[in-house]
């Protein structure tokens, strides 16, 4: 009866190491919830007094919230902006944030930053080098988010600080970007400077870090700019109505009617909207034009026939969207504008014009058709409809103001 408590006991402290394993174990397991992406940051050679920033994200991989309550970066040559602390992430949520890095002396500078003590770290790579060099202008570029498939470009200006002539023989330039505009080898004076074009043209749906690098004769750098990008899903731009009949319109005329466009999924810039037809077209859209994510703008379709039958086009759309190439189905019919065509001898009495009268049945009643008196022996009738006839006759007016009585009558039918 003595040993039943003994192994009691043993059972007991047991069951607490395996406890203190398991907490341990969880424990281990919080510490590795947050990630960033990208996983360090490289700024590359900056010029001593710039300041060059790139942007990073935290993500909770884990699958409980975690609170992010405290924050080292050091040395003081990086700063961090844009993230505000006690910051709470639920599984699966992200923080983007910025990190600076401004070089007080020339040399590597290599920092870290951290979290909650040093539950998450991120590494930072830097250097600053002399101000007598070649200065870039940004110090760095961060594009945000740009659709897969899709660019966008920003100049960059470089600037030759030095009291001698610096030449750039090489450039190299990180994946996914490219410069444009860059003739090498490139030579600055003193004070002279260079403009070019830096493109970052994601191709699929990832965050990128890089760099631009100029080099001079023996493949050292002599000027970076830091560079940093996410490629994004592109979003989807639909157009309603996906077809416009704008039915009759009369040759000379213009028909109108209103459609929409509408972007999902991210935003949508219009570039250039294009017809097939040069008798139908748009108004009402200054191009380019940026629709945000579920959001809808207006234009207006246009149909202005030039002869008469029936006409077709297909208006199309050219965006950044991930069909580049929207379209839609435009059709009318052109009617001929009909008019008569009156012409009379002159009357051999002396006289000062002419007053032209027009009735819908033979023999009248007629009414008259201009406001004053017309000196031509011609009129034309421009206000006449389709599948009317008409009866036209005229009288001669002299100088007093008396008027004659009617002349013979003509005849006008109208298909």
């Amino acid at each position: 009866m003595q040993a039943f408590p003994h192994r009691i006991a043993r059972v007991f402290v047991c069951f607490t190491v395996c406890a203190l394993v398991l907490v341990s174990f969880q424990s281990a397991f919080a510490k590795t919830q947050l990630t960033f992406n990208p996983r360090s940051l490289r700024f590359g050679e900056i010029a001593v007094g710039s300041t060059a920033t790139l942007t990073t994200a935290v993500t909770n991989n884990g699958s409980t919230a975690i609170t992010i309550s405290t924050m080292n970066v050091s040395p003081s040559a990086y700063t961090v902006s844009q993230l505000s602390l006690p910051l709470t992430l639920n599984p699966g949520q992200s923080a983007t944030f910025n990190v600076s890095f401004s070089p007080a002396a020339n040399g590597i500078v290599n920092g870290n930053l951290s979290f909650n003590g040093g539950s998450s770290n991120l590494n930072l790579f830097g250097g600053g080098t002399s101000a007598q060099s070649l200065l870039a202008n940004p110090p760095s570029l961060a594009f945000g988010n740009v659709p897969s498939g899709g660019s966008t470009t920003t100049n960059v200006v470089i600037t030759n600080s030095s009291t001698g002539t610096i030449t750039v023989y090489q450039q190299s330039i990180t994946s996914e970007f490219a410069t444009s505009g860059l003739s090498l080898p490139l030579t600055l004076t003193a004070g002279q400077s260079y403009t070019f074009g830096i493109t970052f043209a994601p191709t699929s749906v990832t965050s990128v870090i890089g760099a631009f690098k100029g080099m001079d004769g023996n493949g050292r750098a002599i000027v970076g700019v830091p560079l940093s990008g996410t490629g994004t899903t592109a979003g989807q731009l639909t157009v309603a109505p996906p077809s416009i009949n704008f039915g009759n319109v009369n040759v000379g005329s213009t028909g109108s009617q209103t459609g929409t466009l509408t972007a999902s999924g991210a935003s949508v810039t219009v570039s250039a909207i294009t017809s097939n037809n040069g008798e139908f077209g748009f108004t009402g859209l200054q191009l380019p034009a940026t629709i945000a994510a579920g959001q809808s703008v207006g234009y207006s379709a246009t149909f202005t026939p030039e002869s008469s039958g029936s006409a077709s086009a297909i208006l199309t759309f050219v965006s950044n969207a991930s069909d580049s190439n929207t379209t839609q189905s435009l059709s009318g019919t052109g009617l001929a504008q009909h008019q008569v065509s009156l012409a009379w001898d002159p009357s051999t009495s002396t006289v000062v014009g002419y007053n032209v009268y027009r009735g819908v049945k033979s023999g009248g009643p007629y009414n008259k058709l201009n406001s004053t008196v017309d000196p031509n022996t011609s009129y034309v009738d421009t206000t006449v409809g389709p599948s009317q006839t008409y009866y036209y006759v005229t009288t001669s007016v002299n100088s007093t103001g008396q008027e004659s009585g009617y002349s013979n009558q003509a005849k006008a039918v109208i298909p």
